[in-house]
């Protein structure tokens, strides 16, 4: 065969290759101890003119408090509290964005979100919304976001969600809960204060610290797990290892464990979470659970699958004296049932991490639901 008909049959017939996702992450970052005075200085360059001002969206268990003091507002900047009770929604994402665009006739500067991760996806999917036509529901799911997000700065006051690291925003939407998962989601910039977890309740640093061991669980036992990924879940499972069965002060406890949320977060970014997860967010959207108890409350039912995992988790929740709540979903109905069921089992890219392609013939939904009823 001669050249040129070597090079028509490369030509017709281009050799296969592999796509590999390209995604963002966060660009900037400070890490340290009392790092959070540094937060107006990062925000004054980036201010676009004094009739556009920066929106903080605080946890309200700030509210009333010398920490509130500390927020650097200047000019028309304003500080909205929000409660952290309840899973973040798409119908509160609206609200919002309508609340800001009546009140101020330029856009924002930027969106600064403070708390833990029902703040921080808040936050992004607010930053979004404000460049972006229509409801937040609308870009649930993966890559829908067409317009670039306003900035956005994130700071995580608790730790183990690894929302201030990650590509996408959790909501709770009418019809289903799913992450708008998107580039434009991650933060533009991200400060990690140690010093501002020094006011987490025991069991909810607990909780929130399980959301980022079961990550770790999740994403490297799971059929999508690659080196990137199992770089950072290793490092975040022997972070949480350390903070969790460890003998540590407190300071590194909430340095370790901030640095093991962020590892977590970016472990999943080139893989995925399991079965822990999917069932957590069934329970998050009938019930309301919050994710890092709703997660807390399957993973000690699933040791056919995780089985190492469980068996450290256990001795995590012995180690803490942590009694988790019985009897969740003894009460409910069979339509209740089959919600939670619809709900998980639509994260198929969950499934399939944790139980390979053929996972419909695995998990059925009497077998999901027989799950559910431990609960």
């Amino acid at each position: 065969m001669n050249i040129e008909s070597n090079l028509k049959k490369q030509i017709i017939t281009p050799l296969n290759k592999t796509t590999y996702r390209n995604f963002p992450m966060v660009p900037k970052v400070v890490f340290g101890p009392g790092c959070f005075s540094q937060l107006g200085d990062i925000l004054l360059p980036m201010r676009k003119s004094s009739e556009a001002p920066f929106i903080f969206l605080v946890d309200d268990f700030f509210e009333n408090k010398d920490f509130a003091a500390r927020v650097p507002l200047m000019l028309n900047d304003e500080i909205i509290f929000i409660s952290a009770e309840e899973e973040p929604k798409t119908e509160q994402v609206d609200a919002l964005v309508t609340q800001i665009r009546e009140k101020y006739d330029e856009m924002p500067s930027g969106v600064i979100g403070i708390g833990g991760g029902t703040l921080l996806d808040l936050a992004k999917a607010v930053a979004i919304l404000l460049n972006n036509k229509g409801s937040a529901k609308d870009y649930q799911g993966w890559d829908l976001v067409h317009r670039p997000s306003i900035y956005h700065v994130g700071v995580p006051t608790i730790s183990g969600t690894g929302a201030e690291v990650s590509r996408t925003t959790v909501l709770l939407g009418p019809d289903k809960k799913l992450g708008i998962n998107s580039d434009y989601t991650t933060y533009d910039q991200v400060l990690l204060d140690p010093d501002l977890a020094k006011t987490v309740p025991k069991e909810q640093w607990f909780y929130t610290g399980m959301d980022c061991f079961i990550h770790c669980v999740e994403s490297l036992t799971g059929t999508y797990l690659n080196a990137f990924s199992q770089s950072y879940g290793e490092k975040a499972m022997e972070l949480c290892k350390e903070v969790f069965l460890g003998d540590i002060s407190e300071s590194d406890s909430r340095e370790k464990l901030m640095m093991a949320s962020w590892h977590g977060g970016m472990s999943i970014a080139y893989s995925q979470v399991g079965v822990a997860h999917a069932m957590s967010y069934g329970l998050s959207y009938l019930l309301g659970v919050k994710h890092g108890l709703g997660n807390c409350l399957v993973f000690q039912h699933l040791g056919e699958f995780y089985p190492e995992g469980v068996a450290i988790f256990d001795q995590m929740i012995q180690k803490h004296g942590i009694a988790l709540p019985q009897g969740i979903c003894a009460d409910l109905t069979q339509n209740d049932f089959d919600v939670m069921i619809n709900v998980s089992l639509g994260l198929e890219a969950l499934w399939e991490n944790a139980l390979g392609k053929d996972w419909k013939k695995i998990m059925t939904p009497a077998r999901l639901q027989a799950l559910y009823q431990k609960i």
